[in-house]
């Protein structure tokens, strides 16, 4: 976390184009929920996300997390893998995965497992500490709009990258019909 707080002190957080945007009302501030019992990590990780753009809660423990998650609304998740227990971090990610706002979820960890190890907690992500603030926030970029896109695919939204709108077969044949019919003079 160190490269964190000396690429925010230098401004490097890659927030910038965020708040560009943010300040033009193209976007609406994205909330974020951190769960971690480090409360330098917890400190540090809400300064960075913050001075991004996000707006972010934090919980010291996997009870006050899951509290949060139903209290609150958020866009993402990002917790800790151990905390009170070695299952604690799971606890988060199941309660995150029952919402009905369906968030995107990350596990924080020091201790990485194998490369797909972490998959059976349900995360999204894994995100390993210590980590430099730019790749951080590219990573939570990415997982965002991907979370978001997914969202909206299963949604229905037309709009979802990667999905084309049919046209039914009566909208089809009125298309034909439009411009196509001969004029017709009067005698």
């Amino acid at each position: 976390m160190k490269h964190a707080a000396k690429s925010c002190a230098a401004g490097r957080t890659g927030g910038e184009k965020f708040e560009k945007a943010f300040s033009k009302g193209q976007g609406m501030r994205r909330k974020i929920l951190l769960v971690d019992d480090e409360v330098a990590v917890l400190l540090t990780l809400k300064a960075v996300l913050e001075i991004s753009g996000f707006d972010v809660d934090t919980a010291t423990s996997a009870r006050d997390g899951k509290l949060k998650l139903r209290k609150f609304q958020y866009d993402m998740v990002i917790t800790d893998m151990r905390m009170e227990s070695e299952e604690s971090g799971v606890e988060v990610v199941k309660a995150a995965r029952a919402a009905a706002y369906q968030p995107a979820i990350a596990m924080l960890t020091a201790f990485p497992t194998d490369e797909d190890g972490w998959q059976y907690t349900g995360a999204d992500k894994m995100l390993v500490k210590p980590m430099q603030t730019r790749i951080l926030l590219q990573q939570i970029e990415k997982l965002l709009e991907t979370h978001e896109a997914k969202k909206a695919k299963v949604a229905g939204d037309p709009a979802a990258p990667g999905k084309t709108v049919k046209k039914s077969a009566p909208k089809k044949a009125a298309s034909k019909r439009v411009g196509t019919a001969k004029p017709t003079t009067k005698k």
